[in-house]
């Protein structure tokens, strides 16, 4: 590849991740409006109702309000309590917008804005609700990143080349100018590269050792890119 231009980022365990599990905050809100919850049935429930529910109920497309509305009501159905009370949902829509339930990893902030000392243009490209641009300014990152793109309201979702073709076309590159970070193999790795994108499986666990491919264990090894790719010019260095 030549030089880079831009670097897109998923979003969750890339950038941030919950303080606590889902499950257990959902379990949290549940109890706190009365019901009886155990956090591991929690936790099985919606992997199965993650499983099961289309991506896309009544019309609106996963991760959208929506379609979590739906999502909700099944998990709990499938722990015992098919009648939630009013406030359970609202309440789950409030944390996952409050920056107070995330944290953010320690190599975030400093690789950017390193990155873009740089000249490197920067965005985010994941499979999240309609919110994460205002999750993103809530956790004080928003202005660093040029382009945003959540699957919610985009109608598309890694690994499904569009959503990183519509990047790169609101980012003004081309593929070969562009890398994407994030740390699925199916969804950003797969992605990526349909899109004619050099992925980086960012490995944090060192879980995927035998990856054939570029991979970090830290965001600040972004800023070692001609020691990671093999074939790139420079730029970065």
């Amino acid at each position: 590849m030549g030089r880079v231009r831009a670097i897109f980022f998923d979003a969750g365990a890339t950038l941030f991740r919950e303080r606590s599990s889902r499950a257990a905050i959902y379990a949290e809100v549940a109890r706190g409006h009365g019901l009886e919850v155990d956090g591991a049935q929690v936790a099985a429930a919606m992997r199965a109702s993650h499983a099961e529910l289309p991506r896309q109920v009544g019309g609106a497309f996963r991760y959208s309000r929506p379609w979590f509305e739906r999502f909700i009501a099944d998990v709990f159905a499938r722990v015992g309590h098919p009648r939630l009370p009013t406030g359970v949902a609202p309440e789950l829509f409030a944390r996952f917008v409050d920056a107070a339930t995330f944290r953010l990893f320690d190599d975030v902030v400093p690789t950017l804005t390193e990155l873009a000392a740089r000249g490197i243009m920067l965005g985010v490209v994941s499979n999240w609700s309609e919110t994460l641009e205002e999750l993103l300014g809530r956790l004080g990152l928003a202005r660093r990143f040029r382009v945003v793109l959540a699957s919610a309201r985009e109608g598309v979702e890694k690994p499904e080349p569009e959503l990183f073709r519509r990047a790169l076309e609101r980012a003004g590159v081309a593929a070969a100018e562009a890398l994407h970070v994030g740390d699925q193999i199916e969804k950003d790795v797969a992605g990526a590269r349909a899109a004619g994108i050099t992925p980086v499986l960012l490995d944090r666990e060192r879980a995927h050792r035998d990856f054939d491919g570029a991979s970090i264990v830290g965001l600040g090894e972004l800023l070692l890119l001609p020691l990671i790719l093999e074939g790139t010019d420079p730029t970065l260095a």
